[in-house]
């Protein structure tokens, strides 16, 4: 028999409480740019890299990227860290459509999705071979696995991670986007009905729904198909605005069974443009206090249970930030012990950001020394100093560049049309740097980045996809050994 909720907890089959504690393995079946090191979007380096090296070759990497990415030695390591549950965010790309080739296209790049788009309706059973092996894995070491949809048709979110290139969310203003991803929902609830190591289903990543209210009926609609295949499952809903915002939800709960709410609880503390040193001073402490409990009080207000699917600071690298690095992380790791004591004492569960990367989040990292990381190294440094990616970027070297065109729209615009959703997550400064930067300027990097792949044979191709083989990666102890102490101290 699968988890569920019971009243504000999540029980197993005899009902004694079981607190999920773990990870959310992000960037491998839905990329990310500053996980993996590619920039933009991931339909923007997978065609790319197809005109690069020819549609064979790209298939074969990413096939072997996906294998090599999440292991029997990863869940055994996951597993010995005391931890029970893994997130597995997923592209929707990797289940909709037919397996059509790049070529088949002419579309510049900067409008071309997957050709599965041309194909909606039309299952890929070919999705479900690692999302499958991944399962199996985690079950075999007794973790459990949660299926979240970080990208559906159109984007439900402005951000890069829905993979659809540009800034507004498509999702909400399009219904036949709202009408395929309950179909898929459909097809994946009846590929795991019985599994009981799946913990449940979070159908929508992050929603920013600018009406507040769409992403209301939404819900309604996935849960209504969910439950007439799997009457089992938990399902995890985030709030709106980033998984932030639940103060629009009203009662309708009350039509929801066996359902969980999930919050994103990052930590203005844990980033590189923090407001102040940290110090865990008691002004500080009461600001993360009172961030998490704004993000779930409509939740305590009705007795509902909350589930803490993504947050955590950022570190800094040797190769960026030097000598600073150590205390740097030090502070880093002050902000996580801190959001613990607080999610300990409520017994919450959650997943923290990530497990897996190149080395700016991750529990575990690619070695400097590895192929991937040795191609890329200028690559990458040159991405950093361009600060192309959104999350946490370091801006020091660019922001003159930027700064005349956010005072030109201060000078221009008046402050009342400035305020645009999605705020205040938003402000006026990160809604010109994601378009002129993120956007725009990472477009013309997308081409140098599949070029590093040129002239390179499988045998090179399968060296620089196994990089991100666990036996390949360096542990970030501190973190890990933080997270292991917290998960024994709440049992």
């Amino acid at each position: 028999m699968s988890l569920k909720v019971s009243g504000t907890k999540i029980v197993d089959e005899a009902g004694k409480e079981i607190i999920l504690r773990g990870a959310g393995l992000g960037g491998w079946m839905n990329m990310e740019n500053f996980i993996s090191g590619y920039p933009g979007c991931e339909f923007q380096i997978r065609h790319a890299l197809s005109e690069a090296i020819g549609q064979e070759k790209s298939d074969f990497f990413f096939d072997k990227f996906l294998e090599y990415f999440f292991m029997d030695s990863d869940a055994k390591f996951f597993s010995s860290l005391g931890l029970n549950c893994i997130r597995l965010p997923f592209n929707y790309r990797h289940f909709e459509g037919s397996n059509v080739s790049f070529d088949d296209f002419t579309m510049p790049l900067h409008c071309l999705n997957f050709p599965d788009d041309m194909n909606p309706r039309v299952l890929k059973e070919s999705g479900f071979k690692h999302l499958d092996r991944v399962i199996d894995l985690c079950a075999a070491h007794g973790v459990y696995t949660i299926l979240d949809m970080h990208t559906a048709p159109g984007g439900q979110n402005t951000d890069w991670h829905s993979d659809h290139g540009g800034h507004i969310a498509n999702f909400w203003v399009h219904k036949d986007f709202q009408d395929r991803t309950v179909w898929l929902w459909e097809q994946l609830a009846e590929h795991y009905k019985s599994n009981k190591w799946i913990a449940g289903y979070n159908p929508l990543n992050e929603p920013t729904d600018p009406t507040h209210t769409r992403v209301i009926q939404f819900y309604s609609r996935v849960h209504s198909a969910i439950r007439a295949i799997d009457p089992d499952h938990i399902i995890f809903f985030d709030g709106n605005t980033f998984a932030s915002d639940f103060s629009h939800f009203g009662d309708a709960h009350k039509s929801w069974d066996n359902t969980a709410y999930s919050i994103h609880d990052y930590s203005v503390f844990g980033f590189p443009a923090a407001p102040e040193p940290y110090e865990s001073s008691e002004q500080q402490l009461r600001r993360l206090r009172r961030s998490y409990e704004k993000k779930r009080e409509w939740m305590d207000e009705r007795g509902l249970c909350v589930w803490n699917g993504e947050w955590g600071p950022v570190y800094a690298r040797k190769q960026y930030e030097g000598e600073a690095t150590e205390s740097i992380n030090e502070v880093r790791y002050r902000v996580l012990k801190d959001q613990l004591d607080i999610y300990n004492k409520d017994r919450l569960s959650w997943s923290i950001w990530l497990y897996k990367d190149i080395g700016f989040q991750g529990m575990v990292y690619l070695d400097l020394e590895t192929p991937y990381m040795t191609v890329f190294k200028d690559f990458l440094a040159k991405k950093h100093r361009l600060a192309v990616d959104a999350w946490g970027a370091d801006d020091t070297a660019v922001k003159p560049v930027y700064q005349p065109l956010f005072d030109h729209v201060i000078e221009e615009i008046p402050a009342s049309y400035r305020d645009l959703y999605p705020h205040p997550v938003w402000r006026l400064s990160d809604r010109v740097t994601r378009l002129a930067r993120n956007i725009l300027v990472s477009e013309f990097l997308v081409k140098e980045w599949a070029d590093h792949f040129v002239g390179k044979s499988l045998e090179e191709l399968d060296a620089i996809a196994a990089s991100f083989k666990y036996e390949a990666c360096q542990k970030r102890e501190g973190l890990n050994k933080i997270l292991t102490d917290s998960a024994k101290a709440v049992l």
